[in-house]
């Protein structure tokens, strides 16, 4: 394969451990570490929806029954261990930053979903961030240094910077790959990189807009 074509392009995953998408996208974001190198970047999603202007399916009343429901569904056809935590959403805050301590693998990306939508422990108790802590090997206060909040701003930013909008997001590139049942199509584009160049892949790619909604 040539180089810059998506094999030999950054592979970048953003994710926060409150979405239950980024979860169960962690069996398909380990494998696909066997054959690429991928680029943790744990980002704050409450930043993102500020950022575009948009609401969290939890924070839907009409979504929040039919996204736990679909997750859960989900895990329980793929065979994936899976339990909510208490309440959701939460603040995420101290792993994130935790997670942004130092450079990440797929495992410790793994470690941190399972506390929270493995074994369904409680995201904001001080028994969790400790629990990451260790399994992490970094001290707990370093979620309290003020270079670590920094690094998780910067992560958060960069991600808006380039149109991530959501979590999980797979960049390839330039190209990005929203949400868990994206990833199917991600695999193909690296395997192909002329997927979005011809045919209805390139017209809807640029579809116009008939009509805006008023703000």
């Amino acid at each position: 394969m040539e180089p810059g074509q998506p094999s030999d392009r950054a592979l970048v995953w953003y994710f926060d451990v409150i979405s239950p998408f980024a979860a169960l996208a962690i069996p398909e974001i380990e494998a696909l570490c066997d054959e690429h190198k991928v680029t943790f970047r744990p980002v704050l999603f409450a930043g993102l929806l500020k950022a575009f202007g948009h609401l969290g399916p939890a924070e839907i009343p009409a979504k929040r029954t039919q996204t736990y429901r679909i997750v859960q569904w989900i895990a329980d056809e793929r065979g994936i261990p899976f339990r909510a935590p208490p309440a959701h959403p939460f603040n995420p805050l101290t792993l994130l930053r935790l997670l942004c301590v130092r450079e990440l693998s797929a495992a410790d990306a793994a470690v941190a979903f399972w506390l929270v939508w493995g074994e369904g422990r409680d995201p904001e108790s001080p028994e969790t961030a400790a629990a990451l802590a260790e399994a992490l090997g970094v001290p707990l206060e370093a979620a309290n240094e003020p270079q670590v909040k920094d690094r998780l701003r910067a992560n958060t930013e960069a991600a808006v910077a380039a149109g991530v909008y959501g979590v999980p997001t797979l960049a390839i590139g330039d190209e990005l790959f929203w949400g868990l049942d994206a990833m199917p199509m991600a695999r193909a584009y690296l395997a192909d990189p002329g997927l979005f160049a011809s045919g209805e892949m390139a017209r809807v790619s640029n579809l116009p807009m008939a009509t805006v909604r008023p703000r």
